[in-house]
């Protein structure tokens, strides 16, 4: 992507990180699918699983857990950073009564913002939303 500008960048990562909760709420192994990169290499460390690498590894774990019972996730909390132009956002997975913290990493391709890194794990309930003291979004490395 020429002329990188980071607050559209921003804007489109973090529609990208809806768009994956959307997906995930939905049971949409379609839209999860287009999320997925189609080029670039990707990987995926769900809770309790092996790492699964590569496009059909990653969409082989989604049709059976999009295909199962549902999970009724939620997430709060976003915070996104930039190395170059890969887009990392954090934040915080509710499943019932428990916590996960998941990292999603997005990266340019074809002209489109696509998964290419999804890992969640147990965690402590997050804080109350504060402002991140170092927003790297107004600053891409």
């Amino acid at each position: 992507m020429s002329g990188f500008d980071p607050w559209r960048a921003r804007s489109a990562a973090l529609f990208a990180n809806e768009a994956f909760y959307q997906a995930f709420a939905d049971r949409d192994y379609e839209g999860m699918s287009a999320l997925w990169a189609h080029t670039l290499p990707v990987l995926c460390l769900h809770p309790g699983w092996p790492a699964l690498v590569g496009r059909d590894a990653v969409l082989d774990s989604w049709k059976r857990l999009l295909g199962g019972a549902a999970i009724g996730l939620e997430m709060s909390h976003p915070r996104i950073h930039f190395v170059g132009t890969v887009a990392f956002v954090s934040c915080s997975e509710r499943v019932g009564r428990d916590w996960l913290a998941a990292t999603n990493a997005f990266a340019p391709e074809d002209g489109a913002w696509r998964m290419i890194f999804h890992q969640a794990g147990p965690a402590p309930p997050p804080p109350e939303a504060a402002p991140d003291p170092d927003d790297s979004a107004t600053r891409p490395n």
